[in-house]
């Protein structure tokens, strides 16, 4: 399966290269011409018919991660967060380091060593180290360097109902959906744009939009779901299992709304299940395309996906499907016309 095999690639934003290797390896047979741009973004072009609307995909590559910053004399490694997380998952998790794959534990100062006023706070990452096994600093450097790139180590699991678990289903989940559809003719020019450095700025889109500029643009990606515990129904953002997620706006983007209105219509009448994000935090590689050029109509459409950021993140089966479907059927059937007002 798709999925599986990229959520197992390592590529922490800046390091793509592994995740891009892959993708073009799998999809070379189905396109016309293949790019990688100077800031690595893999642009493939599936060529269609003239007198219809060129269509960006763009799904990015990187995942979130972390950097060696130091190794202390003892052979501990001090480390940076790569992208935006929450300090509290790192604690505890089996991590890969740098082009060798060292594994390591991330650990801290024991519980019943620290102080009372420490147990009750979350540790921040500068309070952290990775373990190697190492016994001293010249030991540790034979293995990795500073700046090498510290990937976790996540299993993909299917569990549950339809459920599935691994790392990096930000944004493997819309690269996945992307590479389906690129196995398919349609009569519109496809531009898949496999981008990087997302996570840490929106990078990557907005330089291969630029270079392109199409007529029309949808954003592939995965998206928060907060359907848990002790969370108040209004902030669930979205539903897992309630269908893909159409975005109206978000931080960095308004979306545009006779894509949107294609695109509801075409879930209606295909009945496909679709649920609106009901939060507008965060953002994607759309806050960068569609101020590209002249302006460049766009939209997104996202697979829910619970613990979000983490080496544990959960998305349903049933809504990847969906947002494959989804996309699917619009590039059969958009024209030229239907975006414009």
């Amino acid at each position: 399966m798709l999925l599986k095999k990229l959520t197992q690639l390592h590529g922490v934003s800046g390091n793509e290269k592994d995740v891009c290797a892959f993708i073009l390896k799998e999809i070379k047979p189905f396109v016309d011409d293949i790019k990688i741009d100077p800031l690595g973004n893999l642009i493939v072009i599936k060529r269609g018919k003239e007198d219809y609307p060129s269509i960006m995909l763009s799904a990015h590559m990187d995942e979130v991660g972390m950097m060696v910053k130091e190794i202390d004399e003892n052979g501990f490694i001090k480390f940076l967060p790569v992208g935006g997380m929450d300090d509290r998952i790192f604690v505890s998790k089996v991590v890969e380091i740098g082009k060798n794959k060292v594994k390591g534990v991330i650990g801290a100062k024991a519980i019943h060593l620290q102080e009372p006023d420490e147990r009750n706070k979350a540790l921040k990452h500068k309070q952290l180290y990775i373990d190697i096994g190492a016994q001293s600093k010249a030991e540790a450097e034979k293995l990795i360097t500073i700046g090498d790139y510290i990937a976790f180590d996540s299993d993909y699991i299917e569990f549950g109902n339809h459920l599935v678990k691994a790392k990096a289903l930000d944004d493997r989940a819309g690269c996945a959906i992307i590479m389906e559809i690129l196995k398919k003719s349609y009569n519109s020019t496809i531009y898949a744009v496999f981008s990087v450095q997302e996570e840490v700025g929106l990078r990557g889109a907005g330089v291969a939009a630029y270079r392109l500029n199409p007529d029309i643009a949808i954003v592939l990606e995965a998206t928060t779901c907060y359907d848990v515990t002790d969370i108040e129904e209004p902030n669930y953002a979205t539903r897992l299992g309630s269908g893909p997620a159409l975005s109206i706006v978000d931080s960095v983007s308004y979306f545009d709304k006779n894509l949107l209105k294609k695109i509801l219509e075409i879930a209606d009448k295909n009945h496909i299940k679709v649920q609106f994000k009901q939060t507008i935090k965060g953002g994607n590689d759309a806050g960068r395309i569609h101020l590209t050029q002249e302006g460049i109509p766009t939209a997104s459409i996202s697979v829910p996906c619970r613990y979000l950021h983490s080496p544990v993140s959960v998305i349903h089966k049933d809504d990847f499907e969906n947002a494959l479907k989804l996309v699917t059927i619009f590039l059969e059937h958009v024209k030229k016309e239907e975006y414009h007002e």
